[in-house]
């Protein structure tokens, strides 16, 4: 399946953005609305993959930190080819920004799948919305996509 997949700013997409992320935390997994939004949604910069109907079917932020966070993927579109489009765009916007190091808070159980990608435990895991999170970071030299069996 083609997709397409765009470098959008918070100000020119926000109301795809914020269906998405609606749709995947706050409906989905049952988040608080209050815990998905914040201020650096307005000053990161934010991917958008949609498929061939122009529907947004997955979205990631960037932080000029080199931070990635917000990584909502339509239920029905959390496959291989998906995950290295936002992952290859994102990859690409860090390089293009000169970000030497990425950074995440990954959930708990997803730790070895991002170990997998070259991603090393960086600090004391901890609770946000009421989810074990873990910081992870990874120079950007040393980041690889997965191949189908290291997807969760």
């Amino acid at each position: 399946m083609a997709f397409k997949v765009e470098q959008v700013d918070w100000q020119s997409a926000s109301h795809r953005l914020i269906e998405l992320r609606e749709q995947v935390f706050v409906l989905e997994w049952q988040l608080p609305r209050e815990a998905e939004f914040d201020k650096d949604d307005e000053t990161a910069l934010h991917i958008i993959v949609s498929d061939t109907d122009n529907k947004t079917i997955a979205t990631a932020r960037l932080k000029l930190t080199g931070e990635i966070g917000r990584i909502a993927i339509r239920m029905g579109y959390r496959n291989i080819d998906v995950y290295k489009q936002l992952f290859g765009a994102l990859v690409t916007l860090a390089y293009s920004l000169n970000i030497d190091t990425l950074t995440m808070n990954c959930d708990l159980n997803t730790v070895t799948h991002h170990e997998s990608l070259g991603f090393v435990c960086s600090g004391a895991a901890f609770m946000e919305a009421g989810i074990a999170r873990q910081p992870m970071s990874c120079p950007l030299s040393a980041f690889k996509l997965p191949d189908a069996e290291h997807l969760h």
